[in-house]
């Protein structure tokens, strides 16, 4: 174990050396036959590895120092079929397989041979193999020399390699540093740099570092490898290194760096070598070469070649007859030690376990012991064992320990000397012998584990088969060849584990062991088998029940409510068993006991209940034998009248089913009779009959009459008995319903109704009344009282007037509500309206008045008929004060009131005819209903019947306040209202000329003048004047109308001047500017080759242009639109002559412009205006400023700025200032001012802003409701200008 160059333990020193010396005597011979290399025994190694590369350790191998490892290829002749017999080193991998050897070029790209065995060959220190000396015989110089020969031996030719190198010099394009070769101590650390100029890079180059040819190192960064880079702004070069930190011998070998930039590619190779920091030769420790790594491991970033070898499997040689115990545990699972510690006979597994860790550990070399002990050892019970260690130096004193005392010369421990080995012989070894042994040399020591294995264990007496009876005791035994040995029990192949609560018990007696089971069950039958370290025993246990014998069986019982209940029975044998009852199991309460004394099974209950009648079974455990048993249980019949009154009183509703239902007990079922009036009831289908059931009777009455009101009787019989009862049933029903009721009065809103009693209350005092309405033409009725009306007398309200209605009647008793009465006659509540509003003058002439009015506030639901208006001349009547509407009334009668219109009047606005001139009379208006005339309403004075003369005024809208403008083609129709008394003459002028009524249409009226323009053209833009005249009173006012057209093309477009990719462009404004300013022009090019247009630039303001960025080479026309409000031209002026991009273009001068000074103070171009807004809608402030630099805008309400007020909303874009109010009320009206402020000065505009309240009637002061019509009404507000209308 200790030689194996595999094993963990083992060292690849000295017990390498060992083991491979004895391998060369099987090898040299074919090696050397084969002409590879001439070898000398005890001058080279060969190690026998799995698939291993030289090339990844050239600096472990003293032989090979400052040498690439060489590698065999096949040429030419090879890869045809021919059998190579000579060999050539060409830097790669060595491979033997019987008596050829193949081998594959490291570069050559292609997959790997898969081979059997390889060879490492190894020069020692002593003697290098050189080229001369390792020339088979036969083979001359010139055959190192050639490349095509068959196989040839020596290095890789250094000529190939310069010359690759050089090419690779020459294309390298991206390094300009490369790494170069070096070499470091171990422990110590180096840095290799590449360095890659980024002038013509656009982005960071792509590295990459490599170990061999496959081994990316990037994976491998950590502890012991660091991968930096970084980037020199000034120079414009990257830099990148590569670190290895504690550099360690297998770190040896060449490198390899690739830099990549898209279709660009750069490569160089280098090499680094590892030198013991002593000096000394290295040890060989190839088994660090396969140590894996992880990441988050201790050994994160150790440079781990295990990637590039291929795992292959070795055969096993075959096992000696001998088990090694250490091996066994070494390499079973950890679930497996107990089962290898029984079978092997190890006692102390534990410490084994123990010894077995501390012997996996890796031994460090040692100076004193040129071999040490093996790692354990193992031997017999009663054997003997040696121990034997090799010392570098014969004269170090040496001392032998075990468990850390040292051991005397005995004849138990014998000593000896040959030379540098020294050996200890332990003889007869017991178990106490078992320990750890360590020898120690000067200041060193070597350490081993001694297992002592004791003889198997034989089975000298085997188990025996056995039949037994369920309950017995069983006894199985055998008898093994050592006492007090360790035996293990199992059942159908499960071990056997006795404890407190296990019916297994184990003696032990002497070699004697038994296994004892109390009380056997049919689960105990199974296979018994005893297993020790030497051998085993099984036999087979079947356990069977004894037969049964029934003693006294269980006998049927009837026994009475409430008595004891017995069941008894005895079978032959004393065992358990169950109750069930009806089929399922009984279980024991406080009301049923089961006692089981011996052989004697009972089941009792003290007092019987009806629950428990029924069939019982007892079944002993184990048997399908069962007892049965009936039990009965009987009870006199008995009436339960507990529901009831006292004097056993039911009532029941007339119309409804009586359903009496009489609990009854008794067993068996008792038979129930009905009677009434000594005539029986008997069980059917009819309207009184009687329903049995096991646990009550049942006397049902489908549809209850008054008839059925009396005394019913019930009897009961059964076989225990009989019983008797009696029952009074009472019918009662819902009252008749009441006559008619009646309405004596009624209102606008109310009536006045009463009624008589029902004749029959139904049995039950009438306790009130309910009262329902409904309109005449619907069907819904809605109930008017929901506490009971004890009066016959109730008055309706909130009724609506003008709408026919009907009422009835409901009586209430105890048992329900009665039928309704008839409905009474229909009635409908009216009422007058309230007096006509706001009666003024509209118009007088010299015989007629015109007087107007509003509708009532109040009109009510009768509606409103019509009018009548009324006069009365000055002087036939008196003044009062005033009335209570504060308005003069007049104590007339009715005779001197002149009706003036002989039908009603619908509308609110009447002329008196036929009155004389200059005569005063007195007018007043009622409103007619169905109920009637309302309250006149007087006008306040009297009215003199004389035409007066008004002034005439026009009243422009506000949109014609500024110059009206229209495209061609679109209509023109506008109309000016005006006032003026008598009808004024109306005066239309264009220009001061008269108006052509062909083109222009004029219509007039008494209020308004309107113009109308079907198509406006363009001769229709002019000044109108408007005279209004009337008598000698004129009025007169102007519009100004503009129709516009689109403009013409300007007149001259010019090429001024053409200068490299440069065009000047200069033109006249159109003649023809259609009515309308220029707002800018549009200028567009085309190649001459192609003559296709596209626009260069567009709403330009100026008359000349620079057009850029022109093809050199290319010839151009230009051309231009001119625009304004309406839009482009029709038609563009393009330039007579061509503009020609000269490809050598001359210098253009730049003109030197003076910088316009474009600062300008704050001035409002649209001022605010006086707005009225309506409330509960938001309203707008707008207005416009310009400045420059761009004005601070403050907006102001009564002097006071509105900061973060959430009923505000505050805009401004392009210049225009926009104020929102959320949903005014009456108490934002005010003044609203916007401040604008810069550098260069401030300006405020104000306006008002009034908010109107639109009501529609007020019942109650402030209660307003929305409708058309106003009536002003003021609103005091501090600061606030608001008024509110009521619209009728």
């Amino acid at each position: 174990m200790s030689g194996s160059p595999g094993s963990e333990s083992g060292r690849p020193g000295a017990e390498l050396t060992s083991i491979l010396h004895g391998l060369w005597d099987l090898f040299s011979v074919a090696i050397c036959k084969m002409g590879i290399i001439k070898l000398k025994p005890n001058k080279a190694h060969i190690f026998l590895v799995n698939y291993i590369t030289i090339k990844q350790f050239p600096g472990q191998f003293g032989g090979l120092r400052g040498l690439t490892p060489p590698l065999l290829k096949p040429n030419k002749e090879k890869q045809a079929g021919t059998t190579p017999t000579k060999g050539e080193l060409e830097g790669g991998k060595v491979r033997l397989n019987s008596t050829k050897l193949e081998a594959e070029r490291g570069d050559s790209g292609q997959s790997p041979f898969l081979l059997d065995f390889f060879f490492l060959f190894v020069v020692s220190d002593e003697e290098e193999a050189s080229t001369p000396s390792a020339v088979p015989p036969g083979v001359g110089s010139r055959a190192l020399e050639r490349k095509d020969s068959e196989w040839s031996l020596g290095e890789s030719p250094a000529g190939e390699e310069q010359d690759k190198q050089n090419a690779n010099s020459q294309l390298s394009t991206l390094l300009v540093e490369k790494p170069q070769s070096g070499s470091v101590k171990v422990g110590e650390n180096i840095t290799f740099i590449a360095k890659v100029k980024a002038e013509d890079l656009l982005r960071k180059p792509t590295i990459k570092w490599f170990k061999g040819k496959w081994m990316d190192l990037a994976s491998k960064a950590g502890k012991h490898l660091q991968l930096k880079e970084t980037f020199e702004r000034h120079t414009r070069v990257y830099t990148f290194e590569m670190q290895i930190i504690k550099a360690k011998e297998n770190y040896a070998g060449n490198y390899r760096c690739e830099v990549t930039y898209k279709d660009k590619f750069d490569s160089c190779t280098f090499d680094l070598e590892v030198h013991e920091s002593t000096g000394t030769t290295p040890n060989i420790d190839i088994r660090s070469a396969f140590k894996r790594s992880g990441e988050g491991q201790e050994d994160a970033g150790e440079l781990d070649f295990s990637g590039l070898l291929k795992r292959r499997e070795v055969k096993q040689q075959e096992e000696e007859p001998e088990v090694d115990v250490w091996e066994l545990l070494k390499n079973a699972n950890p679930n497996e030690y107990e089962k290898i510690a029984f079978q092997y006979g190890i006692t102390d597994l534990r410490g084994m376990l123990r010894r077995l860790k501390r012997m996996r550990r890796v031994e460090k070399k040692s100076a004193a012991f040129s071999k040490i002990l093996d790692p354990a050892y193992q031997v017999d019970k009663g054997g003997r064992v040696r121990f034997a260690v090799e010392l570098a130096d014969p004269k170090l004193e040496v001392k032998w320990y075990k468990n850390g005392q040292e051991i005397r010369p005995s004849t138990k421990y014998i000593f000896e000397h040959k030379g540098c080995e020294r050996i200890m012989f332990i003889n007869n070894c017991s178990l106490t012998d078992d320990a750890e042994y360590y020898v120690t040399a000067g200041d060193e020591k070597c350490s081993t584990e001694l297992f002592v294995r004791e003889p198997p264990i034989m089975v000298t007496k085997q188990l025996e088969d056995t039949n037994a009876y369920c309950g017995e005791r069983v006894e199985l035994e055998c008898e093994v060849s050592e006492d007090d040995a360790n035996v293990k029990w199992f059942k159908n192949g499960e071990e056997i584990i006795p404890g407190p609560r296990s019916r297994y018990r184990i003696k032990v007696d002497g070699k004697k062991h038994i296994l004892i089971i109390e009380g056997a069950t049919k689960a105990d039958s199974a296979e018994y088998s005893v297993m020790t370290t030497g051998g085993q025993s099984s036999a087979k246990l079947s356990v069977d029940l004894k037969p049964l014998k029934i003693l006294t069986p269980l006998t049927d019982q009837t026994v009475n409510l409430g008595k004891e209940i017995c069941l008894k029975c005895e079978i032959s044998e004393h065992i358990p068993g169950k109750w069930t009852k009806n089929g399922l199991p009984v279980q024991e309460t406080d009301h049923l006991k089961v006692v089981h004394k011996g052989r004697i099974h009972k089941l009792v209950i003290a007092n019987a209940l009806l629950e428990d009648e029924g069939d019982y079974v007892f079944a002993p455990d184990a048997y399908s034998v069962t007892l049965p048993a009936k039990v009965r249980v009987v009870d006199p019949p008995k009436i339960i009248l507990d529901g009831l009154d006292a004097d056993n009183t039911v009532t029941v509703i007339a119309g409804s089913k009586l359903r009496l239902e009489i609990p009854v007990t008794g067993e068996p079922p008792p038979k129930a009779l009905w009677s009434r009036a000594d005539k029986a009831i008997m069980e059917g289908s009819g309207r009184i009959r009687a329903e049995s059931y096991p646990d009550s009777s049942c006397l049902v009455i489908d549809i209850a009459e008054r008839e059925d009101s009396g005394v019913y009787h019930i009897n009961l019989k059964n076989e225990a008995g009989e019983a008797h009862a009696s029952i009074k049933i009472k019918v009662v029903d819902i009252p008749d319903p009441p006559v008619a009721p009646s309405v004596t009065d009624v209102g606008d809103d109310w009536c006045i109704m009463n009624w008589e009693p029902p004749v029959y209350d139904g049995g039950s005092p009438i306790l009130g009344y309910f009262i329902e309405r409904k309109k005449k033409q619907s069907s819904r009725w809605m109930r008017l009282n929901f506490d009971l009306c004890k009066e016959t007398t109730f008055e309706p309200k909130k009724m609506i007037e003008g709408v026919a209605y009907e009422v009835r009647i409901f009586a209430v008793n105890a048992v329900g509500i009665s039928k309704p009465s008839m409905p009474s006659k229909p009635f409908v509540p009216l009422a007058v309206t309230s007096p006509p509003t706001l009666l003024t003058v509209d118009s007088v002439t010299d015989t007629t008045v015109t007087m107007k009015w509003r509708p009532p506030d109040q009109i009510g639901a009768a509606g409103l008929d019509g009018y009548v208006l009324e006069y009365c001349f000055e002087g036939s009547t008196s003044a009062k004060q005033s009335d209570e509407n504060g308005e003069a009334a007049y104590d007339l009668p009715a005779d001197n009131w002149i009706v003036a219109n002989t039908e009603l009047i619908e509308k609110t606005k009447f002329t008196i005819t036929g009155l004389p001139t200059d005569a005063r009379i007195f007018v007043r208006v009622k409103a007619v209903n169905a109920a009637g005339a309302s309250e006149p309403k007087y006008y306040s004075q009297p009215i003199l019947v004389k035409e007066i003369i008004e002034q005439p005024k026009i009243r422009i809208p506000r949109h014609l306040k500024q110059t009206y403008i229209r495209r061609v083609g679109e209509a023109v129709n506008l109309v000016i209202p005006f006032q003026g008394k008598p009808r004024p003459e109306l005066t239309w002028k264009k220009d001061g000329a008269e108006i052509d009524k062909n083109q222009i249409n004029i219509r007039n009226s008494e209020t308004d003048t309107i113009i109308f323009i079907r198509k406006a053209e363009r001769s229709h833009s002019g000044k109108y004047d408007l005279q209004v005249k009337v008598e000698k009173f004129v009025e007169t006012a102007t519009i100004d109308i503009q129709i516009v057209d689109r403009p013409g093309p300007p007149q001259l477009v010019k090429i001024e001047d053409v200068w490299g990719e440069n065009v000047a462009l200069s033109w006249i404004p159109p003649k023809d500017d259609g009515n309308a300013a220029i707002t800018g022009y549009t200028i567009q090019k085309a190649d001459k080759k192609s003559m296709e247009w596209f626009t260069v630039i567009e709403h330009y303001h100026r008359t000349n242009a620079t057009i850029t960025e022109l093809v050199i080479g290319n010839e151009y026309y230009f051309r231009v639109f001119a625009e304004n409000m309406c839009g482009l031209s029709e038609d563009a002026t393009m330039t007579k002559e061509s503009a020609v991009i000269a490809k050598d273009g001359k210098i253009y001068k730049n003109p030197v412009y003076e910088d316009f000074d474009f600062t300008e103070a704050p001035m409002f171009t649209q001022p605010l205006v006086n707005t009225y807004a309506v409330a509960g809608y938001n309203a707008t402030l707008n207005c416009s400023v310009r400045g420059n630099p761009k004005p601070k805008i403050t907006w102001m309400k009564n002097k006071v700025a509105i900061v973060d007020d959430p009923r505000y909303r505050m805009f401004s874009n392009q210049g225009v200032c926009t104020l929102e109010i959320r949903k005014p009320s009456p108490y934002d009206g005010g003044i609203y001012c916007c401040k604008a402020v810069n550098d260069l000065g401030t300006v405020e505009i104000e306006c008002k802003l009034e908010v109107k309240v639109i009501y529609q009637g007020v019942d109650t002061p402030g209660q307003p409701i929305f409708l058309e019509g106003q009536q002003q009404v003021a609103f005091p507000s501090a600061g606030s200008s608001c008024k509110a209308y009521l619209l009728t």
